[in-house]
């Protein structure tokens, strides 16, 4: 619980708000708000059974990387992978993703799946580009305004390795 705040600040930073605009991950012209999530939504997910966020973290033990695995049966899904803006396109985010798919075939999950926003080709590639499949599934994109207002209608895309 200790490093909540630090990665609810990471996430935020990373998706929302003109500081994310620093990186290729942004969203901030798909989503209006600066949250893409807030602290108590990491300290519930932390405390999950079955799930853990996986942290990249700089010589002055910053977080500057992360990402949410939960195990769901002998399945894993993977979200919030995010990396610090002006770290981004230096390979972190590839080290996570090794490490999320590490973490899955030690925890015996023989499958890794994830949502993408469905108009977020450049990230849809790049999970691609790492052997993630789009599947047929599309969910829809929550309407509850928690993670800020799209600017047009959103729909995820779920993509999934086996491992």
């Amino acid at each position: 619980m200790a490093d909540a705040e630090a990665i609810n600040n990471l996430l935020n930073t990373a998706y929302r708000g003109e500081n994310s605009k620093k990186g290729w991950t942004t969203e901030a012209h798909l989503i209006s708000g600066t949250v893409r999530t807030n602290k108590q939504e990491i300290q519930n997910l932390i405390a999950q059974n079955g799930t853990v966020f996986l942290k990249y973290v700089d010589t002055n033990n910053n977080i500057c990387g992360c990402v949410n695995l939960q195990i769901y049966k002998n399945s894993l899904y993977l979200g919030m992978l995010s990396v610090e803006p002006a770290m981004q396109a230096h390979g972190i985010g590839k080290q996570l993703l090794l490490a999320a798919e590490k973490h899955a075939t030690e925890n015996n999950c023989n499958r890794i799946y994830m949502t993408v926003i469905s108009v977020r080709t450049e990230l849809l590639n790049w999970y691609m580009r790492h052997n993630y499949v789009l599947t047929d599934e599309i969910k829809p994109f929550p309407t509850d305004h928690l993670s800020g207002i799209p600017n047009q209608k959103l729909e995820f895309n779920v993509l999934e390795k086996y491992v």
